[in-house]
């Protein structure tokens, strides 16, 4: 039998663009080394992962193991709490993948779970980092109130986005852009600032990817749009602004600006995850745009540290993805 949890993992991306604002969430029973249940998190509304698998279960659930890849929780919403389902039908041992830092859960479910006498363990070392990004965004807007912001850029291999004269087009390959189409259609908001919605116009839409819904689409800064603009335009403080579309639920932001806008948000720590579509190209000089405008760290010291550094080919381009905070 595979890892029970690596499976969870898997079936849980199948409430993928589906579970909003939920978190995706997969879970699977094991008696006696077989699977005998399975289940996800489809909809909003609908049965939690936890009890989709019990119920697949059975009466084969009693003294089995659950795991699952996010805590279970014990709280009364639109469905009932899993960790009371989980106490009524048996179940011996939970094994957890990562914990659910939303208030009205965190560590309540698995305090609930061990109070009944069931065995809880967390899952540590790759499995426990693979479910924390899965929910990604869930996660930051659960602890923080506000969304989780991905910087895409594309740049050459020198780190210019554009060469002197402003010249921007194209520096990544078209399948590059295909997967930023596919980041937009995956995000709950895209934006753009002032200075490249007054350059370019930017329609911000996920187009040629089978987009189920369009993100919402904003524009940083002060003045007004062009006429016909679609965009919503954020003029306030960013912190403020960041603050009031979690208010709205908006749990993951994609960040498509110029440098100017970058920069503010790296400076303001702002900036989770970082998405860098490296061309085979070589701009040269020091007057073409890099990644981030603005006064920058004084020393290595105060330099920004990545981590979870992953880095794959997409047609001609290299896509490095990194985290300034961990899920």
């Amino acid at each position: 039998m595979s890892d029970p949890l690596e499976r969870a993992l898997e079936l849980a991306e199948r409430g993928r663009g589906t579970t909003r604002p939920n978190p995706v969430v997969g879970a699977v029973v094991v008696r006696d080394g077989e699977v005998v249940g399975e289940g996800w998190h489809e909809r909003p509304g609908g049965p939690h992962a936890e009890a989709a698998a019990l119920s697949a279960a059975g009466p084969r659930a009693r003294g089995a193991t659950l795991y699952v890849t996010l805590e279970p929780c014990a709280h009364q919403g639109r469905t009932g709490a899993c960790a009371d389902a989980i106490v009524e039908a048996g179940v011996e041992r939970v094994v957890a993948a990562a914990d659910d830092p939303y208030p009205l859960v965190n560590g309540r479910g698995f305090a609930r779970l061990r109070e009944a006498g069931v065995e809880v363990e967390i899952a540590e070392g790759d499995l426990a980092e693979r479910a924390r990004r899965q929910n990604e965004a869930f996660r930051t807007w659960a602890r923080l109130s506000r969304p989780f912001v991905t910087y895409k850029a594309a740049m050459t291999l020198d780190g210019r986005l554009a060469a002197s004269s402003g010249d921007a087009r194209w520096v990544s390959g078209e399948e590059s852009r295909r997967v930023v189409h596919e980041l937009r259609a995956a995000s709950d908001a895209v934006a753009v600032g002032m200075g490249t919605v007054r350059a370019e116009n930017p329609q911000l839409t996920a187009r040629d990817v089978g987009a189920e819904r369009q993100p919402r689409r904003l524009a940083f800064g002060q003045g007004s749009l062009p006429e016909g603009s679609e965009l919503e335009l954020l003029s306030g403080a960013l912190a403020e602004e960041l603050g009031r579309l979690g208010e709205q639920q908006v749990q993951s932001l994609l960040l498509e600006g110029g440098p100017t806008l970058a920069g503010a948000f790296l400076r303001a720590d702002f900036v989770d995850k970082l998405m860098l579509f490296v061309a085979p190209k070589v701009v040269g000089g020091d007057d073409a745009p890099s990644l981030f405008a603005g006064p920058g760290a004084q020393n290595l010291a105060e330099a920004c540290t990545l981590s979870s550094i992953d880095v794959m080919r997409v047609g001609e381009d290299l896509l490095v993805t990194a985290y300034v905070h961990a899920p």
